[in-house]
């Protein structure tokens, strides 16, 4: 038997894709660099958000070819896919349930409290729903990865979900560097810091950064809380899109209008079966060990691709709005899950 060659059509769509591609490789692999060597003292930044700034500095100073654009228009769809399943591998259902009861709750809290009110505060400031959406998923969720997950239903331009990405790791920066000095001044104990901050620090690596900071019990906990809180980001997409659907149906006065065209991100269906998979007992250690920075090095290709479709001059004209939206979340969810985190430990 003579092994399958590639069609001449699919053979012509990745040379397309190979200019574009190996750009964001350049990207990811510039982001990285960056960020292991520290330079510029750029350690402590997320290298899926260095990925983003970069790709934005190359596309507004020196632009983007033309002829790479199917390439970047195809680093936006499946290494984001492949990247978020993988992430499913992180966390397991046992790991979730050793925050308690009272601890999920806390954090359903966070979860649908930030994001419904989120939705209603961008109305009020006039910021486009789409761009709401996003704000209210990444402050809500996991920041970066929420983001680009929530696009795949929301589906707006590479400019919104830049600024979304760039308020929500604004915030989220500040409060990885403010959550231990008010942890000390407030006198909480190792749990009760992890869980408040795991519950409202915005991406995994700040959490992980602000709970270490106030001790190895803290860090822990709080890493815990986080993924649990990351799990959380399954059900909300599946609930977006299913939104999506009814909404498209209402709107056309049938069921069967949105089908195959209201998104519907079957990916994630990929995060929960990882998910399930970690917990079995059958993924080798050392397989999980090379599936965490696997994710994270598609996860920033795709950002970079957002990066190098993004036009700063239409970023800007989005206003002063988006900002105070993103301030206000962060806000809500850092004082409502600290709040309830202190009824909880008195």
């Amino acid at each position: 038997m003579t092994p399958a060659t590639p069609s001449p059509k699919a053979s012509a769509g990745l040379a397309r894709q190979l200019p574009g591609l190996l750009l964001a490789i350049g990207v990811v692999t510039t982001a990285f660099g960056v960020w292991a060597l520290d330079l510029l003292g750029l350690s402590k930044i997320n290298p899926l958000m260095l990925a983003i700034l970069i790709g934005i500095g190359l596309r507004n100073t020196l632009g983007r070819p033309e002829f790479t654009q199917a390439g970047i228009a195809m680093c936006l769809r499946r290494p984001l896919r492949a990247g978020i399943i993988l992430l499913g591998l992180q966390v397991t259902l046992a790991e979730t349930l050793e925050i308690g009861i009272p601890g999920l709750l806390i954090l359903a809290f966070a979860l649908l409290g930030t994001f419904l009110l989120t939705q209603r505060l961008g109305a009020r400031l006039g910021v486009r729903p789409g761009l709401a959406t996003l704000i209210a998923t990444g402050t809500g969720i996991c920041g970066a990865s929420a983001i680009v997950a929530a696009n795949t239903v929301v589906r707006d331009d590479e400019e919104i979900v830049a600024y979304a990405l760039a308020t929500v790791t604004f915030f989220g920066t500040l409060a990885m560097f403010a959550y231990p000095m008010i942890g000390n001044l407030l006198g909480l104990d190792a749990r009760s810091y992890g869980l408040w901050t795991g519950a409202s620090v915005h991406e995994v690596a700040q959490v992980i950064a602000a709970g270490f900071a106030r001790g190895e019990a803290a860090g822990e906990f709080a890493t815990v809380a986080k993924l649990a809180r990351v799990l959380m980001l399954a059900p909300l997409v599946i609930g977006m899109g299913l939104w999506a659907q009814r909404q498209l149906a209402r709107r056309e006065g049938t069921d069967t209008a949105a089908q195959g065209r209201a998104p519907m991100p079957w990916f994630v269906f990929g995060f929960l079966g990882m998910v399930l998979l970690s917990g079995s007992g059958w993924v080798p250690t050392e397989a999980k060990q090379i599936a965490a920075p696997t994710a994270q090095a598609l996860l920033a290709l795709a950002l970079a691709a957002v990066g190098l479709e993004t036009d700063i001059r239409k970023l800007v004209a989005q206003g002063w709005q988006p900002l105070a939206l993103g301030a206000l979340a962060t806000a809500f969810i850092a004082s409502s899950t600290l709040g309830l985190t202190l009824l909880w430990r008195g």
